[in-house]
């Protein structure tokens, strides 16, 4: 693995200096940056799909743009991707103290959720000792997707006692933000118009008290997300991947049968999308049958 590794670095290097690659050379952290999201996209689509050859060619792209950014900051003196390595290796063992000596024997006494509260009190006594901000929501990336973030966000508030107790709890504050909602709509007089321009469906201009309440629905689904143990970023891209799927055999269907989407009844709509549904089913048993 260490050779693999030293080789591959060493690759990387060459990629970069000065009669190495054009493309590899121009590049910045700036420019790297869509890259690093889209390799990381398509590990977690690999995931989706089942596929472990295919993950393993994508988790190599992602480990690339490691490299590079590791690289760019050798060049500049800075640090290398061994000092990359040794902190991360330095890190892990100083955050599992029930694993590594010399509390190797609370291993067994620790379950996963109190693993978890111990992880947060090490990375909160290591801000203190670096005199950076101590909130337990302070590491959360403003970057991460919204859905996504407020499902963090939320994550970390439990561990300091900040929870429902009961899901019917969630559920009931769910009902409760819907109603606001449902009152918002009405109260501000939500009505679509035609775009002409591009044939969609939109409303007069953004209501702030609708977009409030509807902000509000989507971050109690996270929190909801939360007890069913459930990823709600993950859950909605499924959700997405189903539509795609559906909504491409009912455009094959219609066009095997000679119809124009655009002049189909809401009623032929529903016929398709049932039609794209039974079949997405037999799909999903022929895969687990030859599984």
């Amino acid at each position: 693995m260490s050779e693999a590794f030293d080789k591959l670095t060493k690759v990387v290097a060459e990629l970069r200096a000065p009669d190495g690659c054009p493309w590899d050379q121009k590049q910045t952290h700036e420019s790297l940056k869509p890259y690093l999201l889209e390799e990381t996209y398509e590990v977690l689509e690999t995931i989706d799909q089942n596929n472990p050859t295919k993950l393993r060619e994508e988790l190599g792209d992602v480990l690339l743009q490691v490299l590079l950014h590791a690289e760019i900051e050798s060049e500049q003196k800075r640090f290398t991707i061994q000092e990359v390595v040794q902190d991360l290796t330095t890190k892990l063992i100083r955050r599992h103290p029930h694993v590594f000596e010399p509390h190797k024997n609370t291993r067994d006494t620790l379950n996963a959720d109190q693993v978890v509260t111990q992880w947060e009190h090490i990375k909160r006594t290591e801000r203190q000792k670096a005199n950076q901000p101590t909130s337990i929501l302070e590491s959360i990336p403003l970057a991460l997707p919204a859905l996504q973030r407020a499902y963090q966000m939320q994550k970390r508030a439990t561990r300091v006692g900040f929870d429902w107790t009961e899901p019917q709890q969630v559920i009931d504050k769910l009902d409760e933000e819907l109603n606001e909602l449902r009152e918002a709509t009405i109260q501000t007089h939500v009505q679509p118009t035609k775009d002409t321009s591009s044939g969609d469906r939109s409303s007069r201009g953004p209501s702030p008290e609708v977009e409030h309440e509807f902000g509000d629905v989507l971050f109690t689904l996270a929190n909801m997300a939360r007890f069913l143990k459930i990823n709600p970023e993950d859950a909605l891209r499924k959700a997405t991947n189903r539509f795609a799927t559906r909504f491409h055999y009912m455009e094959m269907q219609a066009a095997t049968a000679g119809q124009d989407l655009h002049t189909l009844t809401v009623e032929e709509w529903d016929h398709l999308w049932e039609k794209a549904k039974k079949q997405e089913k037999l799909n999903a048993q022929g895969n687990s049958i030859t599984s």
